[in-house]
């Protein structure tokens, strides 16, 4: 027995408004704000960019155009998931700065 092709998704996400602050999401007949202070990747994107959201799966969105994935949990509490890099810079990697000659 073969299954069934599966249909469209139902389910529907929507940038609603922009500010300078960061943007509006509607998902599921429910508004959330996403910040820029905690979601800076999506601070100097363009509209269209910004408005090209997917939602692969009911707890996930995906930006195509930017690549990026976001859990819908992280958008309802940000506080659960801070952006805090462990990784050190490595020195090698930095460019170097050359010393003026005095004359």
């Amino acid at each position: 027995m073969k299954s069934a092709m599966r249909g469209e998704s139902t389910s529907v996400v929507e940038v609603t408004n922009v500010s300078k602050h960061g943007f509006w999401l509607l998902l599921e007949e429910r508004e959330r704000f996403v910040s820029f202070e905690h979601f800076p990747w999506f601070r100097d994107v363009s509209i269209g960019q910004l408005c090209n959201v997917e939602l692969p799966h009911p707890h996930h969105l995906y930006w195509p155009d930017l690549d990026v994935d976001v859990a819908v949990e992280s958008i309802d509490h940000p506080e659960v998931f801070p952006l805090v890099s462990r990784v050190r810079p490595n020195r090698r990697m930095q460019p170097t700065r050359k010393k003026r000659a005095r004359g």
